[in-house]
């Protein structure tokens, strides 16, 4: 009896139809095989077709799946992979309720065999399985979603990022890396609760964050401000009550509130293939924007190997630790100021300590550590010159206010960034071509609000933040097939 050797046996396989309609390969190996392989079910269904090739693109071999504990020995677990599969088809499609998605599954068998759900053999249908008794049911399908852990589909997020580098990776000018410049933005999410609905009557106070919604136990109140909202003294509060030409109450620009979460996505943009999304997080609303910035940018460097050197952020980032991030990669943040304290400009001496309004180098009297803000850091409080650790003066030479009682007194985190924040150039043009990079988040939230990010018909964190790291997987994997395909086409072009 001759034995084959691996490749040979490879070989003599490869042009061998799939005959057992309950036993399959991956979906990964599926998407490698010739389509004359696949069962005819498969070949006739432009559905099946099209989510092979699409999910196929993934590595399925190395996802992080689910032990195997069974309740029955003959009763395999749905695995993991099979429920990430199904979902990204639930937001593909726009099925707004896992009850469509499990409808759309019955439609299309074919569909089903692909995905990979453990098959119910049965000589009652042409194809060979049960399709309604391998499905779970829909409150099944919704329990799983909620049990799925977030790291397994960060894993494909993760692999996205993986194939565009590394599709990229010839496409890319002299000196730049994939990357290299990053945004990042935040985008609100609506809690399916009757407080969100304008309509719906409230006995009580509407957003009162006190009282939870019965319809979501996590979501949180939270404010959504507007770039172009009033200062305080021409605040809605403030305006008298018009007397006639009275402006209707829904023109009038306010702070929106809502009972929800937040999604923050970092992107990348490479001029000529488009936008793509390198990690994301989601929190409750009640978190503000820049808590999103530390576990974000550790995603990013996890996912691409080394720090970006350029960041293009909104205002509501203008935090010291975001400048210092930057700047050991001779980088900076384009971060719009914002003024805080009326103090709006700021110089500093050539050891570091900031100037007074008169120009002198002030003095460090001493350190502490801050621990009641977002980030723990230490913070150097300076005082005048003039009067420490000795009175020089009678009078301060710009005459300034504070000079009546203990003069100038400055405190500042001790760090480069802190110096960073009012240093930069905001002014150059290396600084404006890197703010605007900002539109590849704008440009990535308008996608996945086209896919239904922003009012998921879920009641639970976990199941919303699942639902957000596949929607932008989804994203990822179309453009990673407009990549192919336009190289595909330039290829063809070259060679014809």
């Amino acid at each position: 009896m001759q034995v084959l050797s691996l490749p040979n046996w490879l070989k003599s396989i490869r042009n061998r139809p799939i005959r057992s309609p309950t036993r399959r390969p991956g979906l990964l190996h599926l998407a490698q095989m010739p389509i004359k392989r696949l069962p005819r079910l498969v070949q006739e269904c432009p559905v099946a077709l099209k989510y092979l090739g699409l999910l196929g693109q993934l590595d399925w071999d190395n996802f992080p799946e689910r032990p195997d504990h069974r309740f029955a020995l003959d009763v395999p677990p749905f695995p993991y992979s099979c429920l990430a599969a199904v979902y990204l088809v639930k937001i593909e499609q726009h099925l707004t309720y896992v009850a469509d998605l499990r409808a759309y599954l019955v439609e299309h068998p074919a569909l089903v065999w692909v995905l990979g759900f453990p098959l119910k053999a049965s000589s009652k249908y042409p194809w060979g399985f049960d399709v309604h008794a391998s499905l779970p049911t829909h409150r099944h399908l919704s329990r799983m979603l909620r049990d799925l852990p977030n790291a397994c589909l960060q894993f494909l997020l993760g692999d996205t990022v993986r194939l565009i580098q590394s599709e990229l990776s010839n496409e890319l000018g002299a000196g730049c890396r994939f990357g290299d410049c990053i945004s990042v933005d935040t985008k609100h999410i609506l809690a399916w609760v009757k407080e969100n609905n304008p309509k719906a009557y409230i006995e009580e106070r509407r957003f009162d964050k006190t009282r939870q919604p019965a319809g979501d136990p996590d979501c949180k109140l939270g404010c959504k401000r507007k770039h172009n909202q009033r200062k305080k003294v021409q605040s809605i509060e403030a305006m008298p009550t018009p007397k006639k030409d009275a402006q209707p109450a829904k023109h009038v620009k306010a702070d929106e509130y809502y009972w929800g979460y937040g999604s923050g996505v970092v992107a990348t943009k490479v001029s000529g293939w488009g936008e793509f999304v390198l990690a994301e997080l989601t929190q409750t609303f009640d978190h503000p924007d820049v808590s999103y910035f530390q576990p974000l940018m550790a995603q990013v460097e996890q996912r691409l190997g080394f720090r970006p050197r350029y960041g293009a952020f909104d205002a509501a980032f203008d935090a010291f630790y975001v400048y210092e991030y930057f700047a050991p990669q001779n980088g900076f943040a384009a971060v719009p100021f914002v003024e805080r304290g009326g103090q709006g400009q700021r110089e500093f001496g050539e050891d570091g300590s900031p100037k007074c309004a008169a120009g002198l180098d002030m003095v460090l009297r001493y350190k502490f550590w801050c621990k009641t803000t977002l980030i723990p850091h230490e913070r150097a409080r300076y005082v005048c010159p003039l009067r420490y650790p000795e009175r020089i003066a009678d009078d301060c030479p710009a005459n300034d206010p504070h000079w009546a009682k203990q003069g100038c007194i400055t405190t500042l985190a001790a760090s480069v960034g802190a110096r960073l924040r009012y240093q930069i150039d905001r002014s150059s043009q290396q600084f404006k071509d890197v703010l605007k990079q900002r539109t590849a988040t704008e440009r990535i939230n308008s996608q996945a609000v086209d896919l239904g990010i922003e009012r998921p018909k879920l009641r639970n964190a976990v199941s919303i933040a699942n639902h957000n790291t596949l929607t932008y997987v989804l994203i990822n994997l179309h453009a990673l097939q407009r990549i192919r395909q336009r190289k595909a086409e330039r290829t063809q072009a070259v060679t014809t």
